[in-house]
C-alpha cells in the first residue's frame, strides 16, 4: 500500500507576500495540490498574498469557498466537502498545501479542517507571522512588557461582556472590529482607555491605516482591522 500525503498548513502572514516564512515558502512551492479559502465569489485573499510566488507554478487548486459571515461560519458542509476532497489527493500520496492567512492557530479557517484531517492522515502546520504582531509593528506598539498579561477579545461580543473583559485588561488586543467599532469605542470610552489606544486596518496591506483611536473619524471599520491598548498608554511605560 502506497504512503498517503500529508496535509500542511501554512501561515502566509497578514498580506504582505514578503512576509511568509522560508519554510512556508518553500512547502508551498514543492507541494502539488493547493487549497485555500475563498468568499462565495471572487479572490481569494489567502491566494492572492501567495500570487507572486506562484508565477509559472503548475498545481491542483482546491478553493474552499463558503460564506464569509459570522451568522454562517464555519460553514460545516464546506469543510466536511473539503475534508473529502483532499482526502482524495493525500490517499493517491499528493502532498496538499492549505493556506490560510495569518496563522493557522489563531483564529485561523485552518482548525476546521485540521479537526477533520489529523486523526486519518499525516498533518502539520507552519506558523506564519499573525495580524496581533503585524499591527503592533505597523502602530508602533509594543503588544506587552515585563509582566503584562496580554488579552485578546473578540469585538463581536455582547456590550456587556466587551466592557467587562476590557475592564480589568492591563494589555489588550481588540479584533475583529469592522461594523462593532462603535460599542467598542463606547466601552473603552467609558474606562478611559480611547488616550492611549491604536487603530490599524489591513496592516501590511497596500492600503494600511494606522493612528490613534481618538483621531479616527469614521464610524465603521473594515473586516481587517484591530486595535491595540494598554492600561499605561505604551507598554514601556
Amino acid at each position: 500500500m502506497s504512503a498517503t500525503g500529508s496535509l500542511i498548513g501554512i501561515g502566509v502572514g497578514p498580506g504582505d507576500p514578503d512576509l511568509i516564512t522560508v519554510k512556508g515558502l518553500r512547502v508551498l512551492l514543492a507541494a502539488p495540490v493547493l487549497a485555500y479559502p475563498a468568499p462565495e465569489t471572487g479572490e481569494s485573499l489567502a491566494r492572492a498574498i501567495v500570487a507572486p510566488h506562484l508565477e509559472g507554478a503548475a498545481k491542483t487548486e482546491i478553493p474552499l469557498r463558503m460564506p464569509m459571515v459570522a451568522a454562517r461560519f464555519p460553514a460545516r458542509e464546506v469543510y466536511d466537502r473539503a475534508a473529502r476532497v483532499i482526502g482524495g489527493h493525500l490517499d493517491a500520496g499528493r502532498d496538499v498545501a492549505c493556506l490560510c492567512e495569518g496563522d493557522p492557530f489563531f483564529y485561523g479557517s485552518f482548525s476546521f479542517l485540521f479537526q477533520r484531517m489529523v486523526d486519518r492522515y499525516p498533518v502539520r502546520v507552519i506558523p506564519g507571522v499573525s495580524s496581533l504582531t503585524a499591527c503592533a509593528a505597523a502602530a508602533g506598539a509594543p503588544l506587552a512588557t515585563r509582566n503584562d498579561v496580554l488579552s485578546v477579545v473578540p469585538a463581536t461580543l455582547g456590550e456587556a461582556e466587551l466592557r467587562a473583559r476590557l475592564e480589568a485588561v492591563e494589555a489588550a488586543a481588540i479584533i475583529k472590529v469592522g461594523r462593532h467599532l462603535p460599542k467598542v469605542r463606547a466601552a473603552l470610552g467609558s474606562l478611559g482607555l480611547i488616550a492611549g489606544a491604536q487603530y490599524v486596518e489591513r496592516a501590511t496591506m497596500e492600503r494600511e491605516r494606522r493612528m490613534p483611536l481618538a483621531e479616527l473619524d469614521s464610524a465603521e471599520a473594515p473586516y481587517f482591522s484591530m486595535i491595540l491598548v494598554h492600561r499605561r498608554g505604551f507598554a514601556w511605560n
